[in-house]
């Protein structure tokens, strides 16, 4: 069966559309849903010095948890998955990160899908192996390196998820920048002047730590 190939700015067209329907703002807006605040009385119940079990179990900022190591991350995830867990497999080596997709095709073959937080997880490890690149924006450069979509779209022909899989990456990367501020694609926000490969992997883990809060 031919497998469609899609560009960086195919998948990022592909991720507004799926981030901008009726359904994803649903998603997007259930997570951030919390349960009704405890009354005063419980609350003046705990210790002065000691946080409620509200506080522990809602934080009052997302933020505040993305210490957790995006390993870590991937691991929870992976444990909460029904079928078996994908086998942890290294990425290609320099060689690798330069050849052609083709030529990682067969890496596909039997391999189970992932939730899009443990996507953005591998996606995370090709731009720290790999290297991040902002201009020209396409799948990498000269060195191997990717954009943001390209590590997403290498992560899916490396054999981790599936093509739904990395249009749900894509919209929770796009979910993230809403939250900036960010009103564009992922694409332009990539190639800003100025922008740093710190900044694209603090994106990513802020995108993977959002999806698996929502159990994605």
């Amino acid at each position: 069966m031919a497998i469609t190939v899609l560009t960086p700015d195919q998948l990022d067209a592909q991720a507004s559309r799926l981030h901008d329907t009726q359904a994803w703002q649903q998603i997007v807006s259930g997570w951030e849903s919390t349960a009704p605040e405890p009354s005063p009385a419980v609350r003046t119940e705990a210790a002065p010095d000691q946080p409620t079990a509200s506080a522990l179990d809602h934080p009052a900022d997302w933020r505040s948890l993305l210490s957790v190591p995006v390993g870590q991350l991937i691991d929870d995830s992976l444990r909460a998955l029904s079928a078996p867990p994908p086998a942890e497999r290294p990425l290609p080596g320099r060689l690798g990160a330069v050849l052609p997709d083709r030529f990682h095709a067969w890496r596909r073959i039997g391999q189970a899908d992932v939730r899009p937080s443990v996507h953005l997880g591998y996606a995370r490890r090709i731009l720290t192996e790999w290297g991040w690149q902002n201009t020209p924006y396409r799948l990498r450069d000269a060195r191997g390196a990717r954009c943001v979509c390209g590590a997403l779209l290498t992560a899916h022909r490396l054999g981790y998820g599936s093509p739904a899989t990395v249009d749900r990456a894509g919209a929770w990367l796009i979910t993230e920048l809403r939250s900036q501020g960010w009103p564009g694609l992922i694409g332009p926000w990539n190639r800003l002047p100025g922008r740093t490969a710190a900044d694209a992997l603090a994106l990513v883990d802020g995108a993977a730590r959002r999806a698996a809060l929502a159990g994605h």
